[in-house]
């Protein structure tokens, strides 16, 4: 590895968005899967598919939601249903940023609270990429609950 320059090995994604029809759009990138994309009617849109902003935000849950399916299932956690809901809000002028994103994590099995709180402080401030960036300009709070395999819940806050 000696003389090798660290710098030419920098990963790199490449993308493609092709217009559909009016504001249809599909994008496909390295992975070569397709996503449509489109936006309300009202502004050119044929309310065909899920807007980017949105999106970015199911970005957001799904990056972070692997990154915690993973590590409760790493501390051996019995994890029988699990969903991230978010709620984002925008700012009131263009270009009407997410100013505020609020995750909840829904786990169902008996699952150890302060494993589930390590495991998604472990994703919100390590691995998850997307919170990363997105944490430099949007206040992001979780939370959680557990919904245990007999009747009880717990929900908190991390």
């Amino acid at each position: 590895m000696a003389g090798r320059d660290l710098m030419a090995e920098v990963r790199k994604t490449r993308a493609v968005v092709q217009r559909i029809q009016g504001l249809s759009l599909v994008g496909k990138s390295d992975s070569g899967h397709w996503t449509m994309m489109d936006t309300k009617a009202s502004v050119g849109g044929n309310e065909a598919a899920t807007a980017p902003m949105e999106l970015l935000l199911i970005s957001l849950g799904g990056c972070t939601g692997m990154d915690v399916l993973s590590i409760l299932e790493k501390m051996r956690q019995p994890v029988q249903d699990f969903r991230v809901e978010l709620e984002a809000e925008h700012a009131p002028e263009h270009p009407k940023v997410y100013t505020r994103i609020c995750l909840l994590y829904v786990v169902k099995g008996d699952v150890e609270p302060r494993k589930l709180e390590r495991a998604i402080e472990l994703s919100q401030e390590r691995y998850c990429p997307v919170t990363v960036m997105l944490r430099q300009t949007v206040d992001i709070e979780t939370s959680y609950r557990i919904e245990s395999s007999g009747s009880g819940s717990i929900k908190a806050t991390t």
